[in-house]
């Protein structure tokens, strides 16, 4: 597992998230077309080393402020899936994917980015169609289960100002994205809701790559299997078919991927 300092924003090896002394930080955003790779930030570093300079300083808005408000929290440490794995390695990356929910589950606090909220909406975040309810970032796949894995759960504005946790906004969230309010203030298992449920959840919600509609689907199952990116469609009854296993709820064919 790779984090960056989030003093200097380089990045270091860790065996296990458990492992890392005084734990971690974990930033939850909606992708843009400029984010930095592994390889962008270790050609930064490489860059800094030579003049001497901080790497944080020179990194993108996301990076630096999110390195920022970690630090200031007293968070030595956050983890990026832009720029923490290294998706070079087909090895790593599989790895990352289905590791994920446990990275989420296991870090000290999950901050959500949210560029297209205003910091002045934070007083209208419940009206019909606010900025909050209209968010991407309740939209895509990979969000929903960096909504429900971590305990504490921290909604920025693009200003990167605090608009609220998922504790305090719970039945706000379970109005949004159909998560019983239970579910994300840690009272009921994810385990104890249907697999049908669960499933419903991803519904609407978009992903990059068609393979990702079952890749985001896999920590909220407790499901590990390789990714095989190309594999389209498949992805989604190799899934299936791992629930299946671990499961005698048939109300997984309820449910259409479509």
């Amino acid at each position: 597992m790779w984090l960056l300092c989030t003093g200097r924003a380089e990045l270091h090896h860790f065996d296990r998230p458990d492992e890392v002394e005084g734990g971690y930080a974990i930033l939850s955003h909606v992708w843009d077309s400029d984010e930095k790779s592994f390889q962008d930030m270790q050609d930064l570093r490489k860059r800094c080393e030579a003049d001497g300079t901080v790497p944080r300083d020179h990194a993108s808005d996301k990076i630096r402020e999110s390195c920022i408000i970690a630090e200031r929290h007293g968070h030595k440490w956050i983890w990026n899936d832009t720029c923490c794995i290294d998706k070079s390695s087909s090895s790593e990356l599989s790895e990352a994917i289905n590791s994920m929910y446990r990275y989420y589950s296991l870090a000290r606090a999950c901050y959500a980015y949210l560029r297209d909220v205003s910091r002045n909406s934070r007083g209208e975040l419940c009206a019909d169609r606010s900025d909050f309810r209209e968010s991407k970032w309740h939209r895509r796949g990979w969000t929903l289960q960096e909504l429900i894995a971590p305990g504490l759960l921290v909604f920025l504005s693009k200003e990167w100002e605090e608009l609220g946790t998922k504790m305090e906004l719970a039945e706000l969230l379970q109005d949004i994205t159909t998560v019983p309010s239970a579910v994300l203030r840690m009272e009921a298992p994810v385990s104890s809701m249907s697999v049908a449920c669960r499933l419903s959840w991803a519904a609407g919600r978009e992903t990059r790559r068609l393979e990702d509609q079952a890749y985001c689907l896999m920590g909220i199952f407790d499901i590990h299997m390789p990714t095989l990116y190309g594999e389209g469609q498949h992805a989604f009854h190799r899934l299936q078919e791992e629930i299946m296993k671990n499961s005698t709820d048939t109300s997984l064919f309820a449910w259409d991927s479509d």
